[in-house]
């Protein structure tokens, strides 16, 4: 967007939504956005990105919505979700510009889509309880994934490869057990991860990294179908997880520092200590 027709055909939106009091909310955000983009005068940062160099920014923009809802800190979830929104400003202001689509597109579809997925508030259909509802998402979501079935006919299709592995791998295992490639019960799975735990020694006696690597996916997934199985979600499971170990380990550095060491001074076994009294502390 830098020749001088490309300039000409740019999609400026009201300019004077910027600084006009009463203006919409999003009428303001999306003049802000097309200014920023503006070839003429605009942020070259901002000018210079595409859609793939974006992309990395809202996937982590994402995750920060997730942390602040984790922290249960209000005033920073609305912050970050100010900034996941103009993520999808500013690649709705990119396909704008390529001539593809624009907000207002992008808005429409999702609404089209809410009002097709739920029948029961929109349309005709009967109340459902939250668990016959979620069956009827999934019957929704089949049927229009099977319109797409000429560009990719698998079960598997439209699973973007750039979601967490963990919850890719939950999701690809879900897949696959609707037409029935599924473990029967919660047993066999612990069964399969006992499996695959035994390959994993095996793997680190035979000391080659590629092999050990390959291993411990395989057991890592067995976990994500055990979590599926469970109807919990891997990811929230390892989040969890994460957020209690950084409590705990912070705690024994707290402890530590109180005792007039650190954990840079400290032996395995006065942090194993440690780590036990902060664990007995959080249970009472």
């Amino acid at each position: 967007m830098t020749d001088t027709a490309s300039a000409a055909a740019f999609p400026f939106r009201d300019r004077n939504s910027i600084e006009s009091q009463g203006v919409e909310p999003l009428d303001r955000l999306l003049a802000i956005m097309d200014r920023l983009r503006d070839p003429s005068g605009g942020c070259p940062w901002d000018i210079e990105q595409t859609f793939r160099t974006i992309a990395p920014y809202t996937i982590e923009e994402a995750y920060e919505v997730a942390d602040a809802i984790e922290r249960q800190d209000m005033a920073e979830l609305k912050d970050e979700l100010g900034d996941l929104l103009f993520q999808v400003v500013f690649h709705s202001q990119m396909a704008q510009e390529a001539g593809l689509f624009r907000f207002e597109d992008v808005a429409d579809a999702i609404s089209d889509k809410m009002l097709r997925r739920h029948p029961h508030v929109f349309g005709d259909a009967d109340a459902r309880d939250a668990q016959s509802q979620i069956g009827a998402w999934e019957a929704q979501k089949a049927a229009e994934r099977a319109e797409k079935a000429d560009r990719d006919p698998s079960v598997l299709a439209n699973l973007p490869v750039a979601l967490p592995a963990l919850l890719r791998a939950e999701k690809l295992s879900k897949r696959a057990a609707r037409v029935g490639f599924d473990w029967p019960d919660t047993d066999q799975v612990l069964e399969k991860i006992d499996e695959e735990l035994a390959e994993v020694r095996e793997a680190i006696g035979e000391n080659d990294p590629a092999h050990i690597q390959e291993e411990i996916g395989d057991l890592l997934f067995a976990v994500a179908n055990l979590a599926r199985k469970l109807q919990l979600d891997p990811e929230t499971a390892l989040r969890d997880a994460n957020a209690k170990f950084e409590r705990r380990f912070r705690g024994v550095e707290s402890r530590l520092t109180e005792a007039g060491s650190s954990v840079q001074e400290a032996d395995l076994e006065a942090m194993e200590e440690m780590w036990l009294s902060v664990k007995k502390d959080e249970r009472t």
